[in-house]
Order: structure tokens, then sequence, then C-alpha cells
């Protein structure tokens, strides 16, 4: 499919005219959309098992939790079939659907009146969330040319940076201020903006429906990726790799995918078109963002509960603490972008991982409960300098020697990377603090308490002392202030374990870095076009 630029826009020019930083806006817009509702919704999840209850006890956690599972579900089946739709339909017909299934779903969310109908509409807001963010990189792309696509993936990384830092505190806001509906209801405004946006700036589609869909391949890989994601994030809920929850869906979820893999170099055009990874570039560059994006974002979910756990801050205030980590990435990801398009990415990305082992390194070292807070936000802060000289490149190195035909294809590909990367690495992190929590002596007296058949250790009760309830227990169990202070510092020492797994996978990502390209190559974005290669540094 060939997507013809808007007028005043040059595929090969350097500068950045309104017009793209126009379709740069509307990306944006879809970015924040998806991205946020993620973890916003998690801050809800409390709100839902007392607000969506039918009777005077509250749901199960593992009840509620379905609308954050179902959603994540949903995006991981239909991201793959992105990729061939675009081709199929065209990227703005497909990007103004996936707004308008998104803004549908968040509208029908509002008005959920149980569990079962928020967790049913939640699918549908997953099916248009999922395509946004590979057709908003695949739009960046074709707009931006070879020239300036660092810079332009700079502003798409700016959503992505903050929404996991601007979600709990918005949440908490919301939440606090008006009602849970709000949650959802605040998407309305900004997809109807959104797909009026939309219609007026992007690119005439000119899709050339050629391409079957690839429907052996759509059972296989859908499927097989919603089975593995909710295998894998199933485990921080069973504190094991090995049960069966875990094993059957993941194996399953495997299986299927590499039944895909060998079928795949079959059809001519594939759901998924892992004949790309013949493009060193791209082949690095995902290798790269698995581990980097594995870890990082493994870690960075603990920061808030840190902060709520270990400091007993409130969700709201934990978020505000976090938020000097996306101040740093902000300050450097246009510095980042720019140098992109002018110097070869593998002389970028790896001072942008200096500042992310050094703030991670600071972060598992400066968890003891007496740890000042601007000592915790230095290291964070030094974490998003370094972060926003990193993902973004990784991006641009993966797109920018692709053909304009293959973009979609390859956008995809690193979206269904990304999203494998990111639960694995929070189930792993999480689980291993976990078990952290778990080492020490039972509190005498804990094992009685209904639900709790093998007691609390000093690290569990403490991660629960600032709740009303872990209160009460605290006085009921009789726990003395240096018993729990000991706890404290047991549970401040889980954390330092998860933090330096994360720092010994970011370490060992700098070998696939010393793999990016240090010298100056062709792109290929223009090949479609007719035109020649275009040097790029």
């Amino acid at each position: 499919m060939s997507a013809s630029p808007p007028e005043g826009v040059s595929v090969d020019d350097d500068k950045i005219t309104p017009e793209i930083l126009k379709i740069a806006g509307v990306v944006v817009l879809g970015a924040i959309m998806s991205i946020l509702d993620v973890t916003v919704v998690n801050v809800a999840l409390p709100t839902f098992q007392t607000e969506l209850s039918s009777t005077d006890e509250p749901l199960k956690y593992a009840t509620v939790a379905w609308t954050a599972t179902a959603y994540m579900l949903a995006l991981a089946a239909v991201i793959p079939l992105t990729g061939w739709a675009a081709d199929r339909f065209g990227t703005k017909r497909l990007y103004m659907t996936a707004i308008a299934l998104f803004t549908l779903g968040s509208l029908l969310c509002a008005t959920a009146w149980n569990i079962e109908s928020l967790i049913a509409f939640r699918v549908l807001q997953g099916l248009g969330g999922g395509m946004l963010m590979p057709l908003g990189m695949t739009i960046m792309t074709r707009a931006a040319g070879p020239h300036r696509m660092g810079r332009l993936m700079a502003i798409l990384g700016i959503p992505m940076l903050l929404g996991p830092i601007m979600g709990p505190i918005l949440g908490g806001i919301l939440i606090d201020q008006a009602s849970w509906h709000w949650v959802f209801l605040i998407n309305l405004p900004i997809g109807i903006v959104g797909l009026v946006y939309a219609s007026r700036v992007l690119p005439k589609d000119s899709p050339e429906p050629s391409e079957r869909l690839d429907v052996v391949g759509m059972l296989l890989m859908s499927p097989g990726l919603a089975l593995l994601l909710y295998g894998i994030s199933s485990i921080p809920g069973e504190g094991t790799a090995m049960a069966a929850k875990v094993i059957v869906p993941a194996v399953i979820g495997v299986l299927l995918i590499g039944a895909f893999v060998v079928y795949s170099f079959k059809p001519q055009h594939p759901l998924l078109d892992l004949r790309l990874l013949g493009n060193r570039n791209l082949r690095v560059s995902l290798i790269v963002m698995f581990l980097f994006a594995s870890a990082f974002f493994g870690a960075l979910l603990l920061v808030p509960t840190y902060f709520q756990q270990v400091h007993g801050e409130s969700v709201l205030m934990a978020g505000l603490l976090v938020a000097p980590q996306g101040i740093g990435a902000m300050l450097t990801m246009p510095i980042a972008g720019a140098l992109v398009d002018r110097i070869p990415v593998g002389r970028i990305v790896p001072f942008g991982f200096i500042g992310i082992l050094v703030g991670m390194f600071g972060l598992a070292t400066s968890t003891d409960p007496g740890t000042p807070y601007w000592h915790i936000i230095g290291w964070l802060f030094v974490m998003g300098l370094g972060m926003g000289g990193t993902m973004m490149p990784i991006f641009t190195s993966a797109l920018k020697t692709l053909t304009n035909q293959e973009v979609a294809r390859g956008s995809t590909l690193l979206n269904v990377v990304q999203q494998v990367a990111s639960a694995s690495g929070i189930a792993v992190i999480s689980v291993v603090l976990t078990n952290g929590m778990q080492r020490g002596s039972v509190i005498p007296g804990s094992d009685k308490i209904p639900g709790v058949e093998d007691g609390l250790t000093g690290a569990q009760l403490a991660a629960q002392s600032y709740t009303d309830n872990g209160g009460g227990l605290v006085e009921m169990l009789g726990v003395t202030p240096d018993q729990l202070q000991a706890g404290f510092s047991d549970l401040a020492d889980a954390f330092s374990q998860s933090y330096w797994v994360a720092f010994a996978v970011l370490l060992a990502t700098l070998i696939p870095v010393a793999f990016l390209p240090r010298k100056s190559e062709p792109a290929h974005l223009l090949d479609d076009e007719g035109k020649p290669p275009v040097v790029m540094h």
C-alpha cells in the first residue's frame, strides 16, 4: 500500500514542516489514549472491587484484574493483523477506525453495569488500542522520510515514556475527585478530536487490495501470542512459572507461534513477514528492544510500588515522585532524535545506556527506608536522561532502512516484540520481588489468619502495613516497632534484588548494542517511489 504525502510535505526533505507536525499531533493523540489507559485502569482496580460488586462483599482481585487482562489479550490478538490491514485498507482509514473503536469502547466501559460487561467492553477497547501504536509508527515513518525520522520518532516517544508515569497520577485524581467512570470518559473528547483531526490532516490512502488475508497465519499467530502473554502475565499472581495456569497457556502459545514461524515462509504475504529479519538493522534492533524493554519497564513498574509500600505514599504522590524520570527523558529525547538523523545510531545508544545503567545501579543501592527522596529522585532523573537517548533511536534504526512497503509490517513486528518483552519483564521481576518478600521468619500467629496458610513474613506484613487492613494486622499480631522496622528492611532488600536483576539484563544488552550500525548506510524508504537510496547516518 502506498500513501502519498500531504500537500507541502516532501518525503526526502530535511525540514520538519508544519504539515508534518500536524501529522505527528494526530499520532501522539492516539498514543496518549492507548498508553495512558493501561496504567489509569490499573489504579482503578481496587475501586472496581467495591463499586461493581452486586453484594456487600468486594469482588475478588483476580476477577477485576480481568479488566486489564482482557484489554491486553485483545491488544495481542489484533497487533499481528495490523500490518496486513494497513496495506489492504490504507493507514488513514484504519487509524480512524482504531480511534473510533477505542473511543466507542471507552464510552461503553463508562456505562458498564457489572464486572462482566466491563470486561467485554475492555476487549473492544483493546481491539482499537492494539492498532494505534503500530499504525502510528507507520504513519510517522512515511511522513518523516529518511532525513528526519529520528526527530519525528522522538515526538512519538513522549507519550510512550510519560504514560506509565502520568497514568497513576491521572487515575488517582479522577477517582478521588470524580468517579471511576471518568477513567474511561476522559478518552471521549480526545477520541473525538483525534477523529476530526485525522480526517483533515492524514494523507489520502491509495490502497492496493491485492494481498489476501493470511487466514492460517492469523489462526496460529493471534491466539498464540494472546495465550503466551496470558501465561506470562499469570506468573506474578501464581508466584511461580511452574503453575498450570502459567504453563498450559504459555506452552500452547509457544507451539502455535512456533508453527507460525515454520509456516510463515511459505505464503508470499504472511501475516507477520519474518523475512524482514534478513534486514540486519531490524534484527539487531529487535534483540536490543526485547532485552531493554523487559528490564527497563519491568523495573520501572516497581518504583511507584516502592514509594507506596516502603514509604507509605499515596498513589498520586508515588506517581509525582516518579515524574523526574519522565522529565529527564523529555530533555534528551529531542536531542537524540536530532542526532539520529545525522549520526549513526550505534554511536548514540551506548551513551544512553550508560545513563540507564548508572540510574539503575543507583536505585538498587538506594532502597533503604531511610534513603532521602532527593537521592532516589536524582537516580530516576539520570535514568530518564539515558532513556531519552535510547528507546526511540532503537525504533528509528529498526525502521529507517526498510522500504515504504515494508514499514507497516516492520512496525507490527516491533510492537509484537515490545508487548512480549514488557509482559515478560514485568512477570519475572515481580516474581523476584515476591520471592524476596517471602524470605525471613514467619510472624508468630500470622498462619492463623484466614486465607494466609503459610503465614506472613516481616517483609510481607510491612508491605501491607500502610493500608487499613495491614495496620489492623500489625495490632492484632502484636508486632513491635523494631519487628516492623526489620520487616521494612527486608522489604527494601527485596526491591533492591529486583533492581539488580534488571541491572544485569541491561548490562547484557550492551552486547547486541555493540552491533548497532556505527557507519552511514543507505535508507530504502524511497525505493518504492522509484527514487535511489539515500545515504543515512
